[in-house]
């Protein structure tokens, strides 16, 4: 059954906000329309409206089925004529992406700012549903992004034909959305489904930091995380640019990575050599379960001594989410059963919150095994006998006032705590009431 996601009453009010603040400065601006055969003054395909469009315009899409690849590189709002419709489909069959909003003329710069991309439904691209590189400012709102990556070889783990830009991209293909070097873009009530990935933010052709994705259902994505934030090798050289400061929040991510085994976590944070780095990003309310890696997931794979550059996977937040029933973690971030967040690392890890999170239905809660650094962890609910938290390696973890399902504290009848250098006492009496 075809999913419907037209736009809400909600949704329609925030969408005019984001039209309005993406033209302001845009007195002359005008609405251009879109439908199948151009009828009544309107243009064909969305890509003729997009070429005619001066900046700042909006672009009205009638429902119908439009095969194209649309790239966008001016300030442009793309929107159904009616939001309470059924989407208009962009077909992207053969194609490289469903929509391209294309800023990578000024790499590493953002070259291409307010697009808005809202109401549509973005399928069976060869690479991503919907990409976006080097761009400011993009909203993307209540899309249905499905069926994208048909260009992936799961059992090669290689994705023939993606530009050489995208440069970790073998196994996933972009996902279903790929924020690329963007900032200040907003991901919000999208459904992504049936890609390699849910939703993918990267480096490789500038810094990316400031987004937000919030309120997305990202589910089935057989070959990668739903969410995740990946720093990248350097398409132009030189070190990684670099991801910092984004907030995933209130999204639902469940049932991912489970076509291949170790695929694919509820929210994946990765630097995975020296001179990557992933930190300062938070996220919070998310409902993380079902999937094929550990609910949040925190990898660093290589690091090497000084003076090589270093790796930073630092001051990360993970607050109040619901987290349960996700896989065990695996290869050389092995942990010994289903586990709700892991971190990982062969370099230090310092800075790490992890607060306000309801964990169930996982026989490890938190595993850390790094080298040395510190993890705080305050005010969780553990409800199921297993292990609270698993020290796997030379680090240290500040765990007071955690509910570790019995008011007694951490114990081998309630949840437990394994491995040396945790501080559990004083545990809260009762539970956090994380609801």
């Amino acid at each position: 059954m075809r999913h419907s996601f037209a736009l809400s009453h909600t949704a329609l009010a925030s969408g005019c906000t984001v039209l309005i603040l993406a033209c302001a400065g845009f007195a002359s601006a005008a609405t251009l329309c879109v439908n199948p055969g151009g009828k009544s003054g309107c243009k064909a395909t969305i890509s003729a409206a997009v070429a005619a469009a001066a900046p700042g315009d909006t672009i009205q899409v009638a429902f119908g089925t439009y095969s194209e690849q649309v790239t966008i590189t001016k300030p442009l709002s793309l929107i159904p004529t009616a939001p309470f419709g059924p989407q208009p489909i962009i077909d992207a069959t053969g194609k490289n992406n469903g929509v391209f909003i294309n800023g990578m003329a000024s790499a590493p710069l953002a070259g291409v700012a307010n697009v808005v991309v809202a109401g549509f439904e973005v399928r069976n691209a060869n690479y991503e549903g919907i990409l976006a590189a080097n761009a400011s400012n993009v909203t993307l709102l209540d899309n249905h992004v499905h069926n994208n990556t048909k260009a992936l070889i799961p059992s090669a783990a290689s994705c023939p034909g993606i530009a050489a830009y995208e440069t970790s991209e073998q196994m996933d293909c972009g996902e279903g959305i790929h924020l690329m070097s963007t900032d200040h873009a907003t991901v919000a009530r999208n459904l992504v489904e049936d890609n390699s990935g849910g939703i993918l933010i990267t480096d490789e052709t500038g810094p990316n930091f400031s987004n937000l994705v919030q309120n997305n259902d990202v589910h089935d994505n057989g070959y990668a995380c739903g969410i995740t934030m990946a720093s990248h090798p350097n398409a132009l050289g030189g070190l990684p640019f670099g991801i910092s400061h984004n907030t995933i929040a209130n999204n639902l991510s469940h049932n991912n990575g489970l076509l291949l085994p170790g695929a694919g976590a509820g929210v994946g944070i990765f630097a995975p050599f020296p001179g990557t780095s992933n930190t300062a990003n938070v996220v919070t309310g998310n409902s993380l379960y079902d999937n094929g890696l550990p609910g949040v997931t925190m990898h660093n794979h290589a690091s090497a001594p000084a003076p090589a550059p270093g790796i930073n996977l630092n001051d990360n937040v993970i607050v109040g989410n619901h987290i349960h029933g996700n896989a065990a973690d695996t290869a050389d971030a092995f942990t010994p059963g289903t586990t709700g967040i892991n971190i990982y690392s062969t370099a230090p890890v310092t800075g790490i919150v992890i607060s306000n999170n309801d964990f169930t239905d996982e026989a490890i809660n938190i595993a850390f095994k790094v080298p040395a650094g510190n993890l705080d962890v305050h005010f969780n609910d553990f409800n199921a006998k297993g292990i609270g938290i698993d020290n796997l390696g030379g680090g240290t973890i500040s765990a007071t006032a955690n509910w570790w399902n019995c008011a007694s504290g951490p114990s081998a009848s309630c949840s437990s705590v394994a491995g040396s250098g945790v501080t559990a006492v004083p545990a809260l009496p009762i539970p956090y009431n994380f609801d």
